[in-house]
């Protein structure tokens, strides 16, 4: 079976080529490792350029290790301990910023409507000037 080394990932197609199996075979091994919960990077192969479910997925796989086998977790991948550290983090903080950003739509809201309102009294105050609504 393949080791996912992300520093020296391939495209499907080119290992079906290097390898001689066909690209139907790789992609259903493929499946089956990410339905086993096994961490396969999509698109751009450095940890970096891991989708946000890949990056969870080693966060979670690495939370109840100790340092030694966080090391051992990351070489075997191609990472840094700092980058999981940096995703779990990122992970942490989440629901923050959707509570700020939360936050913040509301007063924009708010400010959007207090124009609105003030706007409203403006066009009725010089409609009534002009002798009343049409």
């Amino acid at each position: 079976m393949f080791t996912q080394d992300p520093s020296h990932s391939k495209s499907v197609p080119l290992i079906s080529k290097e390898e001689g199996i066909t690209e139907p075979t790789l992609y259903l091994w493929r499946k089956t490792a990410l339905t086993q919960g096994r961490l396969l990077p999509n698109g751009d192969s450095t940890p970096e350029g891991w989708s946000s479910r890949d990056k969870f997925a080693a966060v979670v796989e690495t939370a109840a290790m100790n340092e030694e086998q966080k090391a051992a977790y990351c070489r075997q991948r191609g990472l840094y301990p700092e980058q999981i550290a940096s995703w779990r983090a990122t992970c942490e903080n989440a629901n923050g910023w959707d509570e700020a950003q939360s936050k913040q739509l509301k007063e924009s809201m708010k400010e959007a409507k207090k124009r609105s309102q003030e706007l409203e009294r403006k066009l009725h105050r010089k409609e009534k000037a002009r002798g009343g609504y049409r």
